[in-house]
């Protein structure tokens, strides 16, 4: 048999036990291990225990990354500095739609930013930025779309964005450069979101918002709200500005300095351990999915699979894969969420840079398309989220209808980043 033949056999019998797993219900996490464990013993590897242990060890670095992250928006929330916020926009710009839109949106941007996951967004500021939506007289499945494709965008923004930082690692390509050619689609296309589904929106019912929202605490202000934001990006400023002078930190012990700095300065007392047990219970989802997807893609590499679905990626017809990467990212998104990134991320990339596209925005371009698949299913999960956080009482459908029009401008943004990415290559200079 030839190796083709062999590898393209054990692909057949991977999909096949995926496949099956989800049909038992298996969550997609098991799944996606299920896939790798029928791969190794179709390739004759027998269970390939080194090969499983040094595949769930792949993306440790960036399971630090979401779990530090996410320990600090939760710190952050758990100080009422995401209430106080929230309130002071409102009190300030209840009669003003556009500028209301325009920091909601910026709002919904920065947990996912940070954390490079939509559902950190969704949890910590969808809630709110619903409430306030809700008592402009947006329907419901408007305003839970409105939420998730911001969600989804903040995902992608920078600087920590998972379909990069993964797709960079399987091509052995730095994550540097990516800050505008992320940052600007995403704050663009946010924009372009509230603004399309908030049309028609009426003024703010303020007192029945404000009695709706979350207290602040006493003793909270801008000051407090800012100090973990000012020691986040200190020390980022500090690494580029004093390379030679200062030791790597790294992004995870920089968000643990500015979770301590929110939990120093904040006003109320914070149960630091109740807090701590309720991320990693967060998180273990997306810990298992990141830890089997790294599983996955070390199997494939293994067995010869991973090398197939890139010689048949970069031997397509350029044309039909950029008039397909609507279709073709959300849907894998939807099956493997981030092991996505890993597994057609990373031939996709190849095959760009093979015919002189900017590798760095065509991965922007694809990441901004990537996070329209968490609505669909078998997964759908942070779609489903999100209509549970928001109280959205009509069928999951209808917000999937209401996301069409910002799903249809994200997706065609994404594809011409991508078709022209060369010309957008100034961006990276950053």
């Amino acid at each position: 048999m030839s190796a083709t033949a062999s590898a393209t056999m054990i692909l057949a019998v991977m999909v096949a036990a995926f496949v099956a797993a989800k049909l038992l219900k298996v969550s997609t996490e098991l799944a996606l291990f299920a896939a790798a464990l029928a791969g190794a013993l179709a390739g004759g590897q027998g269970v390939a225990p080194r090969h499983l242990v040094e595949g769930a060890f792949t993306y440790f670095d960036i399971v630090l990354i979401f779990v530090t992250a996410t320990l600090f928006m939760n710190l952050f929330k758990e100080s009422g500095a995401a209430a106080f916020v929230v309130r002071a926009i409102l009190r300030r710009f209840h009669r003003r739609k556009a500028p209301l839109f325009v920091l909601l949106a910026l709002l919904l941007l920065v947990p996912g930013a940070l954390t490079g996951a939509g559902s950190v967004t969704v949890l910590i500021m969808g809630g709110m930025a619903a409430t306030v939506l809700r008592t402009m007289a947006i329907p419901g499945p408007r305003v839970a779309a409105i939420v998730f494709i911001i969600a989804g965008l903040s995902a992608a923004a920078p600087p920590v964005n998972l379909w990069a930082m993964l797709t960079a690692a399987g091509v052995n390509m730095p994550y540097v450069g990516f800050f505008l050619p992320l940052l600007v689609p995403c704050v663009v296309l946010a924009l372009a979101t509230i603004f399309i589904l908030g049309a028609g929106a009426k003024p703010v019912d303020l007192a029945k918002a404000l009695a709706e929202l979350p207290e602040a605490p006493a003793g909270m202000n801008w000051l407090r709200v800012a100090t973990p934001f000012l020691v986040f990006f200190l020390l980022v400023i500090a690494g580029r500005v004093f390379p030679f002078n200062l030791p790597v930190l790294g992004l995870p012990l920089m968000f643990a300095a500015a979770g301590a700095a929110a939990l120093a300065v904040s006003p109320a007392k914070i149960a630091f351990f109740r807090v701590s047990r309720e991320t990693v219970h967060q998180l273990l989802p997306l810990i298992g999915t990141l830890t089997c997807a790294g599983v996955l893609v070390q199997v494939m590499a293994l067995t010869g699979v991973r090398g197939l679905i890139a010689i048949t990626t970069v031997t397509l017809p350029v044309t039909a894969v950029f008039l397909t990467l609507f279709l073709t990212l959300p849907v894998s998104e939807a099956v493997l969420m981030w092991g996505a990134a890993p597994v057609l991320g990373v031939p996709l990339v190849l095959l760009f840079n093979t015919i002189g596209l900017d590798p760095v925005v065509a991965l922007a371009g694809m990441s901004v398309i990537w996070p329209l698949g968490d609505a669909v299913p078998p997964t759908a999960i942070i779609g489903r989220l999100t209509a549970a956080t928001v109280g959205m009482a009509e069928p999951y459908g209808k917000l999937l209808k209401a996301s069409l029009v910002p799903a249809a401008i994200i997706a065609a943004a994404g594809t011409l980043m991508v078709v022209f990415s060369k010309k957008l290559a100034l961006l990276t200079v950053f």
